[in-house]
Protein backbone atom coordinates (compact mmCIF):
# COMPACT_ATOMS: atom_id res chain seq x y z
CA UNK A 1 0.00 0.00 0.00
CA UNK A 2 3.18 2.25 0.06
CA UNK A 3 2.56 3.41 -3.36
CA UNK A 4 -1.32 4.52 -2.60
CA UNK A 5 -0.18 6.08 0.63
CA UNK A 6 2.35 8.46 -0.84
CA UNK A 7 -0.43 9.65 -3.17
CA UNK A 8 -2.36 10.30 -0.79
CA UNK A 9 -0.01 12.55 1.28
CA UNK A 10 0.66 14.13 -2.04
CA UNK A 11 -3.00 15.12 -2.44
CA UNK A 12 -3.51 15.99 0.68
CA UNK A 13 -0.73 18.53 1.13
CA UNK A 14 -2.24 20.21 -2.16
CA UNK A 15 -5.66 19.97 -1.06
CA UNK A 16 -4.67 21.41 2.22
CA UNK A 17 -6.44 18.68 3.64
CA UNK A 18 -6.85 16.82 7.44
CA UNK A 19 -8.22 13.05 7.07
CA UNK A 20 -10.38 12.25 9.92
CA UNK A 21 -11.71 8.56 11.02
CA UNK A 22 -13.56 6.92 13.17
CA UNK A 23 -12.66 3.86 16.08
CA UNK A 24 -14.21 1.90 14.01
CA UNK A 25 -13.11 2.23 10.37
CA UNK A 26 -10.85 -0.19 8.89
CA UNK A 27 -7.48 -0.26 10.14
CA UNK A 28 -6.16 0.96 7.26
CA UNK A 29 -7.91 3.88 7.23
CA UNK A 30 -7.15 4.59 10.56
CA UNK A 31 -3.62 4.10 9.75
CA UNK A 32 -3.96 7.39 6.94
CA UNK A 33 -5.46 9.48 9.03
CA UNK A 34 -4.65 12.53 11.35
CA UNK A 35 -6.72 11.66 13.72
CA UNK A 36 -8.65 8.55 14.74
CA UNK A 37 -11.66 9.05 17.42
CA UNK A 38 -15.09 8.94 18.59
CA UNK A 39 -17.86 11.12 16.45
CA UNK A 40 -18.13 14.04 18.94
CA UNK A 41 -14.34 14.34 19.66
CA UNK A 42 -14.07 14.12 15.59
CA UNK A 43 -16.77 17.12 15.26
CA UNK A 44 -14.33 19.43 17.83
CA UNK A 45 -10.99 18.36 16.02
CA UNK A 46 -12.72 19.36 12.64
CA UNK A 47 -14.51 22.58 14.06
CA UNK A 48 -10.88 23.21 15.36
CA UNK A 49 -8.52 22.64 12.68
CA UNK A 50 -7.70 25.41 9.46
CA UNK A 51 -8.21 23.25 6.95
CA UNK A 52 -9.34 24.22 3.07
CA UNK A 53 -10.55 20.36 3.09
CA UNK A 54 -11.80 17.71 5.61
CA UNK A 55 -11.97 14.33 4.93
CA UNK A 56 -14.63 12.44 7.11
CA UNK A 57 -14.21 8.60 7.38
CA UNK A 58 -17.08 7.11 9.16
CA UNK A 59 -20.81 7.77 8.51
CA UNK A 60 -23.30 10.37 7.17
CA UNK A 61 -24.77 11.79 10.84
CA UNK A 62 -20.85 12.44 11.84
CA UNK A 63 -19.50 13.95 8.90
CA UNK A 64 -22.52 16.54 9.36
CA UNK A 65 -21.39 17.13 12.60
CA UNK A 66 -18.35 18.77 11.51
CA UNK A 67 -19.99 20.46 8.71
CA UNK A 68 -22.08 22.23 11.35
CA UNK A 69 -19.30 23.13 13.32
CA UNK A 70 -17.33 23.79 10.45
CA UNK A 71 -19.44 25.65 7.69
CA UNK A 72 -16.64 27.30 5.87
CA UNK A 73 -14.64 24.17 5.24
CA UNK A 74 -15.81 21.93 2.53
CA UNK A 75 -16.12 18.92 4.52
CA UNK A 76 -16.16 15.16 1.72
CA UNK A 77 -17.10 11.51 2.92
CA UNK A 78 -14.92 8.89 0.97
CA UNK A 79 -18.64 6.89 -0.11
CA UNK A 80 -21.68 9.10 1.05
CA UNK A 81 -23.50 5.70 0.99
CA UNK A 82 -22.12 5.03 4.44
CA UNK A 83 -25.30 5.55 7.10
CA UNK A 84 -26.44 4.77 10.31
CA UNK A 85 -28.86 2.15 10.50
CA UNK A 86 -29.91 3.72 14.05
CA UNK A 87 -29.49 7.25 12.96
CA UNK A 88 -32.15 6.11 10.22
CA UNK A 89 -34.70 4.89 12.99
CA UNK A 90 -36.32 8.71 13.39
CA UNK A 91 -36.71 10.89 10.87
CA UNK A 92 -37.79 14.68 11.75
CA UNK A 93 -41.60 13.53 10.95
CA UNK A 94 -41.61 10.68 13.46
CA UNK A 95 -39.90 13.45 16.12
CA UNK A 96 -42.71 15.77 15.41
CA UNK A 97 -45.45 13.29 15.91
CA UNK A 98 -43.90 12.15 19.26
CA UNK A 99 -43.46 15.59 20.50
CA UNK A 100 -47.23 16.33 19.58
CA UNK A 101 -48.19 13.39 21.98
CA UNK A 102 -45.60 14.72 24.71
CA UNK A 103 -46.37 18.25 24.87
CA UNK A 104 -44.02 19.85 27.01
CA UNK A 105 -41.50 16.81 27.32
CA UNK A 106 -37.50 17.77 26.64
CA UNK A 107 -35.82 16.21 23.84
CA UNK A 108 -32.68 14.73 24.24
CA UNK A 109 -31.30 13.29 21.13
CA UNK A 110 -28.20 11.07 20.83
CA UNK A 111 -25.65 12.21 18.78
CA UNK A 112 -26.33 9.09 16.11
CA UNK A 113 -28.95 10.76 14.43
CA UNK A 114 -29.24 13.69 11.76
CA UNK A 115 -28.44 17.17 11.36
CA UNK A 116 -32.62 17.51 10.80
CA UNK A 117 -33.19 15.65 14.05
CA UNK A 118 -31.16 17.26 15.90
CA UNK A 119 -32.53 20.43 15.01
CA UNK A 120 -35.91 19.75 16.63
CA UNK A 121 -34.45 18.04 19.64
CA UNK A 122 -33.40 20.20 23.22
CA UNK A 123 -30.11 18.79 23.40
CA UNK A 124 -27.75 16.40 22.47
CA UNK A 125 -25.68 13.84 24.26
CA UNK A 126 -23.05 11.43 23.56
CA UNK A 127 -22.52 7.88 25.13
CA UNK A 128 -19.73 9.15 27.46
CA UNK A 129 -21.83 12.26 28.68
CA UNK A 130 -25.60 11.09 28.10
CA UNK A 131 -25.71 10.59 32.35
CA UNK A 132 -25.08 13.66 32.87
CA UNK A 133 -27.03 15.66 30.45
CA UNK A 134 -30.28 13.69 31.99
CA UNK A 135 -28.95 14.47 35.55
CA UNK A 136 -29.12 18.02 34.78
CA UNK A 137 -32.61 18.14 33.38
CA UNK A 138 -35.67 19.73 35.98
CA UNK A 139 -36.85 16.46 38.01
CA UNK A 140 -40.49 17.29 36.97
CA UNK A 141 -40.14 17.84 32.99
CA UNK A 142 -40.90 14.32 31.33
CA UNK A 143 -37.77 13.40 28.85
CA UNK A 144 -37.87 11.47 25.75
CA UNK A 145 -34.80 10.23 24.56
CA UNK A 146 -34.15 9.77 20.93
CA UNK A 147 -33.24 7.30 18.96
CA UNK A 148 -31.08 4.42 21.21
CA UNK A 149 -33.45 2.29 23.23
CA UNK A 150 -29.90 1.05 25.05
CA UNK A 151 -28.19 4.10 25.90
CA UNK A 152 -30.95 5.62 27.04
CA UNK A 153 -32.12 3.14 29.30
CA UNK A 154 -28.80 2.91 30.64
CA UNK A 155 -28.41 6.32 31.11
CA UNK A 156 -31.55 6.80 32.86
CA UNK A 157 -30.93 4.25 34.90
CA UNK A 158 -27.32 5.96 36.31
CA UNK A 159 -28.98 9.11 36.30
CA UNK A 160 -31.85 7.76 38.45
CA UNK A 161 -34.25 9.48 35.83
CA UNK A 162 -37.42 7.89 34.63
CA UNK A 163 -36.89 8.28 30.42
CA UNK A 164 -39.30 7.53 27.66
CA UNK A 165 -37.33 5.86 25.06
CA UNK A 166 -37.48 5.44 21.16
CA UNK A 167 -37.10 1.89 20.04
CA UNK A 168 -34.09 2.50 18.08
CA UNK A 169 -31.29 0.51 17.98
CA UNK A 170 -27.43 -0.17 16.88
CA UNK A 171 -28.21 -3.26 15.05
CA UNK A 172 -23.84 -4.25 14.96
CA UNK A 173 -24.20 -3.81 19.23
CA UNK A 174 -27.73 -5.60 19.45
CA UNK A 175 -25.90 -9.03 17.38
CA UNK A 176 -23.43 -9.16 20.55
CA UNK A 177 -25.71 -11.60 22.41
CA UNK A 178 -24.74 -12.65 26.15
CA UNK A 179 -23.82 -16.65 24.75
CA UNK A 180 -21.52 -14.94 22.99
CA UNK A 181 -20.03 -13.08 25.98
CA UNK A 182 -20.46 -16.00 27.74
CA UNK A 183 -18.81 -18.30 25.41
CA UNK A 184 -15.69 -15.61 25.40
CA UNK A 185 -15.32 -15.52 29.32
CA UNK A 186 -15.03 -19.35 29.03
CA UNK A 187 -12.09 -19.36 26.44
CA UNK A 188 -10.67 -16.76 27.93
CA UNK A 189 -11.43 -16.87 31.83
CA UNK A 190 -8.72 -13.89 32.83
CA UNK A 191 -9.80 -11.41 30.82
CA UNK A 192 -12.14 -8.16 31.70
CA UNK A 193 -14.76 -7.58 29.88
CA UNK A 194 -15.72 -4.04 28.54
CA UNK A 195 -19.05 -3.62 26.75
CA UNK A 196 -20.62 -0.39 25.10
CA UNK A 197 -23.80 1.27 26.30
CA UNK A 198 -25.45 0.58 23.12
CA UNK A 199 -25.41 -2.57 24.10
CA UNK A 200 -28.76 -4.62 25.58
CA UNK A 201 -29.16 -4.65 29.25
CA UNK A 202 -28.94 -8.13 29.28
CA UNK A 203 -25.01 -7.69 27.67
CA UNK A 204 -24.27 -4.62 30.07
CA UNK A 205 -25.03 -6.96 33.10
CA UNK A 206 -22.25 -9.10 31.89
CA UNK A 207 -19.54 -6.75 31.60
CA UNK A 208 -17.25 -5.41 34.16
CA UNK A 209 -17.01 -1.86 32.76
CA UNK A 210 -19.62 0.13 30.58
CA UNK A 211 -18.06 2.82 28.70
CA UNK A 212 -18.25 4.87 25.62
CA UNK A 213 -15.50 4.27 22.59
CA UNK A 214 -13.59 7.00 24.68
CA UNK A 215 -13.90 5.93 28.31
CA UNK A 216 -13.23 2.17 26.95
CA UNK A 217 -9.86 3.36 25.48
CA UNK A 218 -8.99 4.92 29.02
CA UNK A 219 -10.37 2.22 31.25
CA UNK A 220 -8.57 -0.44 29.31
CA UNK A 221 -5.27 2.07 29.16
CA UNK A 222 -5.01 2.29 32.39
CA UNK A 223 -6.26 -0.62 33.87
CA UNK A 224 -3.55 -3.35 35.10
CA UNK A 225 -5.65 -5.93 33.42
CA UNK A 226 -3.69 -7.81 31.12
CA UNK A 227 -6.49 -9.28 29.45
CA UNK A 228 -9.79 -8.01 27.70
CA UNK A 229 -13.36 -9.25 26.04
CA UNK A 230 -14.33 -5.94 24.10
CA UNK A 231 -18.09 -5.32 23.38
CA UNK A 232 -18.46 -3.11 20.66
CA UNK A 233 -17.77 -2.37 17.06
CA UNK A 234 -14.64 -4.65 16.05
CA UNK A 235 -12.88 -1.37 14.73
CA UNK A 236 -11.42 -0.67 17.97
CA UNK A 237 -9.55 -3.58 18.62
CA UNK A 238 -7.37 -2.33 16.10
CA UNK A 239 -6.44 1.17 17.85
CA UNK A 240 -6.47 -0.88 21.59
CA UNK A 241 -4.09 -2.78 20.63
CA UNK A 242 -2.08 -0.61 18.57
CA UNK A 243 -2.02 1.79 22.07
CA UNK A 244 -1.81 -1.11 24.40
CA UNK A 245 0.95 -3.44 22.84
CA UNK A 246 1.86 -5.65 25.97
CA UNK A 247 -1.82 -6.31 26.65
CA UNK A 248 -4.70 -8.61 24.74
CA UNK A 249 -7.71 -7.62 23.05
CA UNK A 250 -10.63 -10.45 22.14
CA UNK A 251 -13.85 -9.74 20.65
CA UNK A 252 -17.23 -10.67 22.51
CA UNK A 253 -18.71 -11.90 19.55
CA UNK A 254 -17.95 -12.77 16.02
CA UNK A 255 -20.62 -10.42 14.61
CA UNK A 256 -19.36 -6.97 15.82
CA UNK A 257 -19.00 -5.53 12.46
CA UNK A 258 -20.92 -2.76 11.32
CA UNK A 259 -20.79 -2.70 6.86
CA UNK A 260 -21.42 1.02 7.32
CA UNK A 261 -17.85 1.74 9.28
CA UNK A 262 -16.30 -0.28 6.55
CA UNK A 263 -17.18 1.38 2.99
CA UNK A 264 -14.49 3.69 3.50
CA UNK A 265 -11.28 2.35 1.64
CA UNK A 266 -7.58 3.68 1.38
CA UNK A 267 -8.85 3.36 -2.49
CA UNK A 268 -11.88 5.62 -2.00
CA UNK A 269 -10.15 8.35 0.21
CA UNK A 270 -7.56 8.78 -2.72
CA UNK A 271 -10.59 8.97 -5.38
CA UNK A 272 -12.16 11.53 -3.07
CA UNK A 273 -8.63 13.67 -2.47
CA UNK A 274 -8.55 13.42 -6.12
CA UNK A 275 -11.98 14.29 -7.51
CA UNK A 276 -13.09 16.75 -4.44
CA UNK A 277 -16.15 14.44 -4.21
CA UNK A 278 -18.77 13.41 -1.58
CA UNK A 279 -19.01 16.72 -0.42
CA UNK A 280 -21.78 17.00 2.52
CA UNK A 281 -23.83 19.80 2.46
CA UNK A 282 -26.11 20.82 5.33
CA UNK A 283 -29.22 23.35 5.33
CA UNK A 284 -28.06 26.44 6.87
CA UNK A 285 -31.51 27.06 8.80
CA UNK A 286 -30.95 23.22 10.21
CA UNK A 287 -27.51 23.81 10.73
CA UNK A 288 -28.59 26.67 13.16
CA UNK A 289 -30.82 25.00 15.11
CA UNK A 290 -28.34 21.49 15.46
CA UNK A 291 -25.48 24.00 16.48
CA UNK A 292 -27.72 25.23 18.99
CA UNK A 293 -28.78 21.67 20.38
CA UNK A 294 -24.92 20.41 20.62
CA UNK A 295 -23.92 23.99 22.29
CA UNK A 296 -26.43 23.49 24.82
CA UNK A 297 -24.86 19.76 25.57
CA UNK A 298 -21.53 21.47 25.79
CA UNK A 299 -22.12 24.33 28.41
CA UNK A 300 -22.58 21.16 30.29
CA UNK A 301 -20.26 18.58 29.18
CA UNK A 302 -17.62 19.84 26.91
CA UNK A 303 -15.40 17.42 25.88
CA UNK A 304 -12.06 16.53 27.02
CA UNK A 305 -9.39 18.99 26.15
CA UNK A 306 -6.80 18.19 23.63
CA UNK A 307 -3.33 18.39 24.20
CA UNK A 308 -1.45 21.23 22.88
CA UNK A 309 1.64 19.13 21.18
CA UNK A 310 -1.42 17.67 19.53
CA UNK A 311 -3.15 20.48 18.65
CA UNK A 312 -0.06 21.86 17.00
CA UNK A 313 0.95 18.65 14.72
CA UNK A 314 -2.77 18.60 13.06
CA UNK A 315 -1.89 22.34 12.59
CA UNK A 316 1.29 21.56 10.78
CA UNK A 317 -0.18 19.47 8.66
CA UNK A 318 -2.40 21.82 7.19
CA UNK A 319 0.09 24.91 6.96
Amino acid sequence: MGGLTHKIEELRKQRRAVILAHNYTLPEVQELADFVGDSLDLAFRGAAVRADVIVFCGVRFMAEMVKILNPSAKVLMPDTRAGCPMADMVTPEDLLAAKAKHPGCVVVCYVNSSAAVKALADICCTSANATKVLATIPPEREILFVPDRNLGAFAAEKAGRRVTCWKGFCPTHERILPEHVAEARKVHPDAVVVAHPECTAAVRSMADHVASTSGMLAYCRNSQGQAYIIATEEGLLHRLRRENPTKEFFPASPHMLCPNMKRTTAEKILWCLEELSGEIVVDPEVAARARQTLERMLAIAPPASRPKAEQATMQERVA
